[in-house]
């Protein structure tokens, strides 16, 4: 990464550095668009002066970059923490409230209090300054570490879960709703970890 592209990556780290924030944490989600599985989010404050070179959105990412990243940035990380909220919780209080409940858990398991919180586009209450940014997985390093921590942990979460309910694919599409996964959905129907809100039409389909 150059060292423009670093600078660029600290913006909004750097405002808050220079209004007196200490600890900066980067949060993110990773699985609100998924047929199954959970949410995850991950909270991650990460020392400014020793930065993990590569570090961007993790969807920019091939799946060996974030492996990478994902051990160099638990190496130096201050605090990181990663919380899940099961499909039942996402059918009961909807994955908007849902995912806000994520977050503000991940932020709360921090072993190191942060002073600021730099979050992607969710405005959250969690009794701290917290900093909405669009599309913040890409602008913020912060961000972008906790979108990778997020994902990797997800995926690897979603890799298992292919190995106990075989047929979906879950180990391929991650429980996102791609052609292989809705057929089988119909064919066989739903397995425990399915969100019975995002698939009551294809069930639907399949009953008549």
């Amino acid at each position: 990464m150059k060292a423009e592209e670093f600078k660029d990556k600290l913006y909004y780290e750097n405002i808050e550095l220079l209004m007196g924030a200490k600890y900066i944490a980067g949060v993110d989600e990773v699985g609100r668009g998924p047929l199954a599985g959970p949410v995850v989010t991950a909270a991650v404050i990460m020392p400014l002066d020793d930065i993990v070179a590569g570090v961007d959105d993790s969807k920019k990412l091939s799946k060996k970059k974030r492996e990478k990243l994902y051990d160099e940035i638990l190496s130096k990380a201050i605090s990181v923490s990663v919380k899940e909220v099961s499909e039942t919780v996402i059918d009961e209080i909807n994955i908007l409230n849902a995912t806000k409940l994520c977050m503000k858990n991940s932020i709360e398991a921090l072993s190191v209090k942060p002073d600021v919180v730099l979050v992607d586009a969710v405005k959250l209450d969690v009794g701290v300054k917290c900093v909405p940014i669009i599309k913040g997985d890409a602008k913020s390093y912060s961000i972008g570490a906790a979108s990778i921590v997020a994902k990797v942990y997800r995926d690897r979460l979603m890799e298992r879960y292919g190995e106990l309910y075989r047929g979906y694919g879950f180990e391929r599409n991650m429980g996102y709703g791609t052609k292989e996964h809705i057929e089988k959905l119909k064919e066989i129907g739903a397995c425990p970890i399915h969100r019975r809100t995002f698939i009551k039409n294809f069930l639907g389909q399949a009953e008549k």
